[in-house]
């Protein structure tokens, strides 16, 4: 097989199963907190990097609600079988950068591997997400290639695939639907906080030798439990957050 072929084979197969990647990566942070010891363990310290990285996690959520909340139906989905494009976006996001949820997602992953303080997990998160997400890359653009031709590549010549170009941003073509938002990113919400509460809890008792539940952790664990929980029932039982066309 050509590597062409094979690079498109592995990218196809990397994106059906690329929801399940998070939940390796944070298996392997888990595990890796056991040889945990803080650099410099002052609470003030603490709670100023745990601030930086929610910070760094929620500017992912934003980049990712900047972009859903723009697109149209059949664009930008959580489809997992096989790649699905109506139509390329340009506009938005899209013109400032060609994989916008992905550069969310990156943000999202750096927020938590960054929580942990251990610089060479960060590395192996870095390195991890470059190989499996520049295989599903090489095959999503390959299905856009084949499917819209000459009106793709002319979008993809003039627009980075990862660092934005932020000089070339165009207004989206739909306005801002943050019913959008709320319909498909609840979930990525309650995994970033999930997982720095997990991260927490499991360092702390790892470093301290005790389980102790942080106060702020554990309310806001609970905070982004009942948002969940309540958008989760919205979408699945109502139809307040289905916006037409989206």
């Amino acid at each position: 097989m050509a590597l062409r072929e094979e690079f498109e084979n592995s990218g196809n197969w990397l994106f059906r199963w690329r929801s399940y990647l998070p939940l390796a990566m944070i298996g392997i942070f888990l595990l890796a907190l056991r040889e945990h010891e803080y650099p410099v363990h002052r609470e003030v310290l603490d709670h100023l990097w745990e601030a930086f990285c929610l910070f760094i996690g929620f500017l992912g959520l934003g980049i990712r609600a900047l972009t859903i909340g723009h697109t149209p139906r059949g664009t930008s989905g959580r489809n997992t079988r096989k790649q699905v494009a109506d139509s390329v976006n340009t506009t938005g996001m899209y013109s400032i950068v060609r994989n916008p949820l992905y550069l969310g997602n990156f943000c999202m992953g750096l927020s938590v591997a960054l929580f942990t303080q251990l610089w060479w997990l960060t590395l192996i998160f870095i390195l991890a997400f470059w190989i499996y997400y520049e295989r599903i890359i090489f095959a999503e653009e390959a299905y856009l290639r084949n499917k819209f031709g000459d009106a793709y590549l002319e979008w993809a010549n003039a627009t980075p695939v990862f660092v934005p170009a932020f000089k070339k941003y165009q207004k989206a073509d739909l306005p801002f639907s943050m019913r959008n938002v709320l319909r498909r990113e609840y979930n990525g919400f309650f995994a970033l906080i999930s997982a720095m509460f997990a991260l927490e809890t499991v360092g702390e008792y790892f470093s301290e030798g005790k389980l102790e539940l942080d106060v702020g952790w554990t309310v806001l664990f609970g905070i982004a439990f009942i948002i969940w929980m309540t958008l989760r029932t919205l979408k699945k039982y109502t139809a307040l957050l289905k916006v037409a066309g989206r």
